[in-house]
């Protein structure tokens, strides 16, 4: 899954409109991309200025591919370069499952 974070610089609700018809254009142009699943947009309750994106893939290659798709570098890589600066890619971890490892992996 990938989990991208905005913070709105003026939550007022210019703005608010903005973003929003923003992220569902991007959230709208990426479900188009071969491996994608699922994919929601949500406000912190907390702090109205926060928003995300969470979309589902097969896996992070399906994503990483969407990513370079002239639609989506169009329509959602200019929102997402608004994302808070962290990382993004999730692995659904399952009771008892194996995790991903950090490091190379060998091929094959």
């Amino acid at each position: 899954m990938v989990v991208s974070r905005f913070r709105l610089e003026d939550p007022g609700p210019a703005d608010e409109a903005r973003f929003r018809a923003d992220v569902q254009a991007a959230l709208d142009v990426l479900a188009t991309r071969p491996g994608y699943v699922d994919g929601r947009v949500g406000r912190n309750l907390d702090d109205p200025a926060l928003w995300v994106l969470v979309t589902t893939w097969d896996g992070v290659g399906s994503y990483r591919r969407a990513l370079s798709s002239y639609d989506v570098k169009v329509g959602a890589v200019g929102l997402l370069a608004r994302a808070v600066d962290e990382p993004s890619a999730y692995e659904d971890v399952e009771p008892g499952g194996t995790l991903n490892r950090a490091g190379a992996r060998e091929l094959g």
